[in-house]
């Protein structure tokens, strides 16, 4: 992906604001001509932000644009999340959130390093599936955390984060939150986010996790189209949601990193002593499958039966035919409803 320019990211915090500014004064305050300035637009415009030209007016972004800034999210992380933080760092343009943190553990010891973009060119989901990325419009973010005990103590973790999240997004105001095994974040059926793991290191001993969490913000419907998948976003449910919450209708996305941050950070440090299993009892609070029937597909077979929640170390627990239960545990796995 190419890199949002100088000029551009000056543009950007100019523009912002969803004003109209007018292209003189953009000049003066760039020190560029009008017409560098409208070339700059176009490709503000190539990004997927709507602008919009009045003549005699100006220019603006439609809507505003609301960006990220490390500093406004580290200044509200809470006391026990800064004591975890080891740096901050947010990306305007990146393939990946997760592949960028990968590679910095692997080179440096990075844990507590958070990494934030405001696009990905090829963001990435659970079992190599693409995530929509587009600018400036969600949350694309990534963790990397030092464990000492190795796979078998990271069980469950990633249902933990979907508790986290889901933690996060009540106290935002966004109501009928639900999970769906193994890392999905789901509202009324519909899609809101999800959660990737990776492991660098021993899975026996020593080893880095990094944490990966999509949330959808205020996905730009053109950009939603390209999900499989019915979808939703934070900005949709607040409004839709509007009598149970004040200024109903809009997210930061600053406020909801810091407090994702804030939530998760705390998580992953006592994550290896606490396990799953304090978690457990909220997690099937917010089943989005329990009591249905469901189909999970491995790579050889398909198996059928009624979800019955999670065990305490985070595996599915499916009711076959006869009555009787079945575990299934992470890998390479597909859980969907009976149609």
């Amino acid at each position: 992906m190419d890199s949002v320019s100088d000029t551009q990211n000056k543009i950007l915090d100019i523009l912002k604001d969803g004003e109209f500014h007018s292209g003189e004064t953009l000049g003066e305050q760039l020190g560029c001509s009008r017409t560098a300035i409208w070339k700059q637009l176009q490709k503000l415009e190539a990004l997927g932000l709507v602008i919009e030209t009045t003549k005699g007016t100006g220019y603006r972004i439609v809507g505003g644009v609301d960006l990220l800034d490390a500093e406004e999210i580290v200044r509200s992380l809470s006391t026990t999340a800064t004591e975890h933080l080891a740096k901050i760092e947010v990306f305007q343009g990146i393939d990946s959130t997760n592949k960028y943190a990968r590679e910095v553990a692997e080179s440096s010891p990075a844990s507590g390093t958070v990494v934030l973009a405001e696009q990905q060119s090829a963001g990435r989901g659970r079992r190599g599936k693409n995530w929509v990325s587009p600018f400036a419009a969600n949350i694309y973010l990534s963790m990397v955390w030092d464990f000492e005990q190795g796979a078998q103590a990271l069980e469950g973790l990633s249902l933990a984060i979907g508790v986290a999240v889901k933690r996060v997004l009540t106290a935002q105001g966004v109501d009928g939150v639900k999970l769906k095994w193994p890392n999905d974040i789901y509202v009324e059926q519909k899609k809101l986010g999800g959660i990737l793991l990776e492991m660098v290191g021993d899975p026996a001993g020593q080893c880095t996790v990094i944490l990966g969490v999509g949330l959808n913000v205020t996905m730009p419907v053109n950009s939603g189209s390209e999900i499989e998948q019915d979808w939703t976003d934070v900005t949709t449910e607040l409004t839709r949601q509007k009598s149970a919450v004040e200024n109903a209708g809009s997210a930061s996305r600053n406020v909801l990193a810091a407090a994702l941050i804030s939530e998760i950070l705390p998580l992953l440090s006592t994550f290896q002593s606490q396990g799953f299993a304090a978690y457990r009892d909220e997690w099937q609070a917010a089943d989005a499958f329990y009591g249905q029937a469901a189909v999970i597909s491995t790579p050889k077979q398909s198996i059928e039966g009624v979800v019955r929640g999670v065990d305490t170390n985070g595996a599915l627990r499916l009711e076959v035919q006869g009555g009787k239960i079945e575990s299934f545990i992470g890998g390479e796995l597909s859980l969907r409803l009976v149609k």
